[in-house]
């Protein structure tokens, strides 16, 4: 059985011998994250991690890729913004499907109900609740915004 971490490094095999620099780039990046992440876990180097921590990194570095783009396009440097948002999308490509709002809205319906919050002092709960659901298929901020409307 192959795990995500395995699918990871193949990929990088599979784009060095394409020659494909850029997808190449991208895959070391996360797999130097990825044995940092390891040794940090008390792994090693060349320790395997489990697919919902392979996944939590690999948000991460889709998260910082897209705030690295946005800080680039802000100071109009629109190639490497490109360049982040390329990296981004190889990323993803490993992650679940993001949900849809509607879906996002019954789950925090649901941990809404759940709870019993009425108001905007009950968001940590609901937060909680939510995002125990949710499990990175939805970016944090776009829960809180939306528990956030739904308790005002």
């Amino acid at each position: 059985m192959s795990t995500l971490h395995d699918q990871v490094e193949a990929d990088l095999r599979t784009s060095m011998k394409a020659r494909d620099k850029q997808r190449t780039s991208a895959l070391r990046l996360v797999i130097a994250a990825l044995k940092n992440t390891a040794v940090a876990e008390g792994l090693g180097p060349q320790g395997r991690l489990p697919d919902a921590t392979v996944q939590k990194v690999l948000g991460t570095e889709v998260k910082r890729r897209r705030e690295a783009a946005a800080a680039f396009a802000e100071a109009g440097r629109e190639e490497s913004a490109a360049s982040e948002l390329a990296e981004a999308a190889v990323y993803e490509a490993y992650l679940p499907a993001q949900l849809t709002d509607e879906e996002l809205t019954a789950i925090v319906d649901a941990a809404i109900a759940e709870t019993g919050a009425d108001g905007p002092q009950a968001m940590g709960q609901v937060m909680k609740a939510a995002m125990a659901k949710v499990q990175g298929r939805a970016d944090g901020s776009r829960v809180s915004a939306l528990v956030k409307a739904r308790l005002s």
